[in-house]
């Protein structure tokens, strides 16, 4: 393992099978997690993603896989305050899992709230006029980088321009959606045998250009980052990673990932590990 790879990657992939384009049944999902939790790269696994007003399916389907001993960390997706009870009285009952973040959606800086777990926020990907109020919230941010249509694909240099808004605002964020593969290409938009395809972005685009942003890379040179699609252009050693001949310190990557680019949500686990060991960064 390059010490490189496993800084950007450890518990960066939260699990959200739930959700388009796998669109899994809860038992189905919770049986996937508990065995990703057991595999050979539960180290690269984040939480389990689940609506606030599906927890009461969630328990019964988990119940047989949790244990005090070792506890599920999820996220849950609130939208209101009888959620937030939810919330709290799922955490109140279950010494063998935790909700310890929680993600919701804002269009306006006045939504925009700390809570009693870390928070995240979902904001159009144009607004970055919020992120100010994110920050003196206290709150992370929370990107859409793609979805089930190409519309919801958004360009690189929109990207480029919140990620350079939230290193530069100390706002810490993760995104979700349409990041299932390594490096930006052209996929297949949903699993179905005859999905359209588009160009979707990759997550060591993103989360290199989040540690390149953090180092103060100006938002051009980030948006080449996050447009890269040769496998070439990227490298990782023992010291750190390097695009083209710009270099990022394995110091630098692990920060980054602590403090500023937190995880993305994918609803497959297996797809993101079988293209990096095609790719050769993991084993077999």
């Amino acid at each position: 393992m390059i010490d490189a790879v496993r800084i950007l990657l450890s518990g960066l992939i939260d699990y959200a099978g739930l959700f388009p384009p796998a669109a899994l049944g809860m038992g189905e999902a919770a049986r996937n997690y508990a065995a990703y939790r057991g595999g050979a790269y539960a180290w690269a696994l984040g939480r389990f993603v689940v609506p606030a007003a599906r927890l009461e399916e969630f328990e019964r389907s988990a119940a047989g896989y949790l244990s005090e001993a070792d506890p599920w960390r999820l996220s849950a997706l609130v939208g209101g305050e009888a959620e937030w009870r939810a919330v709290a009285e799922f955490n109140a009952r279950h010494p063998g899992c935790l909700i310890d973040t929680a993600e919701v959606k804002a269009a306006s800086a006045d939504e925009i709230a700390p809570g009693p777990v870390v928070i995240y926020v979902e904001i159009p990907l144009a607004r970055v006029e919020l992120i100010p109020a994110i920050a003196r919230a206290g709150v992370r941010a929370k990107a859409r980088t793609g979805g089930v249509t190409a519309e919801a694909i958004p360009a690189a240099a929109e990207l480029a321009r919140f990620i350079t808004a939230c290193a530069r605002a100390g706002v810490g964020f993760k995104a979700t959606a349409g990041l299932h593969h390594p490096l930006r290409s052209t996929q297949a938009l949903t699993y179905e045998p005859e999905s359209a395809r588009a160009t979707m972005h990759g997550f060591l685009n993103v989360f290199l250009a989040a540690a390149f942003a953090r180092a103060e890379m100006g938002e051009d040179e980030l948006t080449g980052v996050l447009a890269e699609e040769s496998p070439s252009a990227f490298r990782f050693d023992e010291a750190g990673a390097r695009w083209k001949a710009r270099r990022l310190t394995n110091e630098q990557l692990a920060s980054a990932r602590e403090k500023f680019a937190i995880a993305f949500g994918s609803c497959s686990f297996e797809e993101p590990i079988e293209d990096l060991q095609a790719l050769g960064l993991l084993t077999r």
